[in-house]
């Protein structure tokens, strides 16, 4: 059975740092990771793309198990998002599908081509950013340095009050690069020796300014594309292509295997879909559509998962 990054040992020590209370069990047939959540009206355990199962069989005993733990621990209820899609027939009428944490469909790139298969598997366009990126004065390297993480946190902040999205603190972000599993990767520009055509048009950064940055997590055969930003000011400049194919040919040079872009819009999504541009995007380095159960909530105190319900909706009407 493949065992996601989310549902493995490392992944725990992560959630341990973090401070968060987690369990963790393994048998033949299956494997989980459970993070206990805490809300106003109690605790629930969560399973980011778990639990794990060899087949329909190990799903069963991995939910027995887990409901256990759920009521030793006195939890309402127990929120699961198993990646074999076989486990729908599992699942109980009562357990209802419920919003997806973690992203049910993803884009995966095969490794084991040789590079120039690989490079012919981009579109017309990626190819070229790929080919011109160095021209243009980007670089891309990878470090450890915890300090370093300043680039990503201050380019999400950016970002992310333009799209009124929340950002991921410093101190999260800098947990998880400190993780063995764990690169940070910058571009950088460089005032090229001659200037591009049509340079003088756009915004052009100061001479090794940080214009991009992500985190990617190695895990058994598969690189996984995490936290990431790009300096929306330049955005005629290739930083995200730069910066993806310098990660999908070190992690070939290491050995792995898969390059999981982690999460994209659900099949047949149109241009609405707020996902459709990043999607398109990252399409266009080749690669195959993955698939997954989705997210489910498997109730183990139904009073107080309709309170927990209920106080949600609220808590939303308020809101707005």
């Amino acid at each position: 059975m493949k065992i996601p990054i989310t549902q493995s040992i490392e992944w725990q020590k992560l959630q341990d740092d973090l401070g968060e209370k987690s369990f963790f069990e393994k048998s033949e047939n299956y494997q989980f990771l459970a993070i206990k959540k805490s809300t106003p009206v109690g605790n629930y355990l969560y399973l980011p793309y778990g639990p794990v199962a060899e087949d329909e069989d190990g799903f069963k005993a991995a939910m027995t198990a887990l409901k256990e733990l759920a009521k030793k621990e006195k939890c309402i209820f127990i929120r699961i998002e198993p990646q074999l899609e076989s486990a729908k027939a599992c699942l109980e009428k009562r357990e209802k599908p419920v919003k997806d944490i973690e992203p049910a469909d993803t884009w995966v790139l095969d490794l084991t081509p040789d590079e120039a298969t690989l490079i012919s598997g981009f579109s017309q366009g990626t190819r070229t950013r790929f080919n011109t990126y160095a021209k243009k004065g980007l670089t891309v390297e990878a470090t450890k340095d915890k300090e370093e993480i300043g680039h990503l946190v201050a380019l999400q902040n950016k970002l992310y009050q333009k799209k009124h999205l929340t950002a991921f603190s410093e101190n999260y972000l800098k947990t998880e690069l400190a993780q063995d599993f764990a690169s940070l990767y910058l571009v950088k520009y460089h005032t090229p020796a001659e200037a591009p055509e049509n340079q003088s048009q756009s915004p052009v950064p100061k001479d090794g300014q940080v214009i991009a940055a992500s985190l990617f997590f190695d895990f058994k055969d598969t690189r996984y594309y995490m936290q990431s930003a790009a300096d929306i000011e330049y955005k005629k400049l290739p930083a995200t292509v730069a910066l993806l194919t310098k990660a999908i040919f070190d992690a070939k040079e290491k050995g792995i295997k898969y390059f999981d872009f982690w999460g994209i819009a659900p099949e047949g999504a149109d241009s609405s879909h707020p996902w459709y541009g990043f999607t398109e995007f990252k399409k266009s380095f080749g690669g195959a559509e993955v698939h997954y159960a989705g997210t489910y909530d498997v109730v183990i105190n139904k009073a107080k998962y309709h309170l927990y319900n209920s106080t949600k909706k609220l808590k939303k009407i308020l809101h707005k």
